[in-house]
């Protein structure tokens, strides 16, 4: 392991068009919106960002199209400080996927609902892990997400635990995890509707929810982290360790990132070798600032 930590997402990366309008349309209804603007996303492409912001050298594993989508994400990797060096440019127009993308509608009070279409990241597999084997060799926390096939994950992490490194997974969107990645993973981290589906029993959104839901995981997962939307962060592990933590308040702005901010935040102070408690603080202050910051404000 080098002495140097190393933060490396390996996942997906999206371009944005974020809608705003007084409200998300119900079925078959027209909203008419007040504004929109294009922003580069994907959980794999913000948690990157947010782990670069918070100090640590990151590294970003992914893949875009060779299209107009494809060179704003890249562009805005490089400006936000991130090493994107390992994303695969699939240059052969017309003949494979193109860039991933997603819509979110905001309503006035700074909730949303998205729609992603893939593309070229359901494209990454076992030749993105060997491209970048080097660089996985080298990582102190590979970050991992679900909007990749489970097989490029499972090869992602398999490579940085046999070098020595930790492996964070957010298992969002809520799937079922194979046997082949679980085996892997040291960290999970879900909300409560994913904690709900991987537990199998209905979770509380409160913190005593969230811990509860979080001990159950503990029998497929060595550490789990639950976050509980504006009630706070749960976390437990195999050797008794229970963290509480109650959600920062803030005037909401909006939501939109605030799991991708926490988990980047998180996964920076991890691999500079910061406790747990001490990591989830951080990541909690960071999301709730985000959260308190409109849209249009976010740099």
């Amino acid at each position: 392991m080098t002495s140097s930590p190393i933060v490396t997402v390996f996942g997906s990366l999206h371009y944005d068009i974020a809608v705003f309008g007084p409200d998300r349309p119900r079925q078959g209804e027209t909203v008419t919106g007040t504004s929109w603007h294009p922003k580069s996303g994907g959980k794999g492409g913000n948690q990157a960002v947010a782990a670069a912001q918070a100090g640590v050298s990151t590294f970003m594993i992914g893949a875009v199209a060779d299209d107009d989508f494809g060179h704003f994400l890249l562009a805005n990797l490089k400006r936000k400080q991130v090493d994107e060096r390992f994303v695969r440019r699939d240059t052969a127009k017309g003949t494979g996927q193109a860039t991933g993308m997603s819509v979110a509608i905001f309503d006035a009070q700074g909730d949303y609902g998205a729609v992603i279409v893939s593309g070229a990241n359901l494209t990454l597999g076992d030749h993105d892990v060997e491209a970048a084997a080097d660089l996985l060799k080298r990582t102190t926390v590979l970050v991992l997400q679900n909007e990749i096939p489970d097989a490029a994950n499972a090869a992602a992490a398999k490579a940085v635990k046999q070098a020595g490194g930790r492996v964070l997974i957010n298992a969002a969107p809520a799937r079922a995890l194979s046997a082949d990645l679980q085996q892997w993973i040291d960290i999970i981290v879900v909300n409560a509707i994913e904690a709900e589906m991987l537990a199998g029993t209905p979770v509380v959104e409160t913190l005593e929810g969230a811990l509860e839901a979080a001990k159950i995981l503990l029998a497929h997962f060595p550490e789990v982290v639950v976050t509980a939307g504006g009630a706070g962060v749960a976390y437990a592990n195999r050797s008794g360790t229970e963290i509480t933590l109650p959600a920062v308040k803030v005037k909401v702005e909006s939501t939109h990132g605030a799991g991708d901010m926490f988990i980047g935040v998180m996964a920076a102070e991890l691999a500079h070798g910061t406790s747990m408690e001490t990591a989830l603080q951080s990541a909690n202050a960071q999301a709730a600032k985000l959260v308190g910051t409109p849209e249009a404000e976010r740099v």
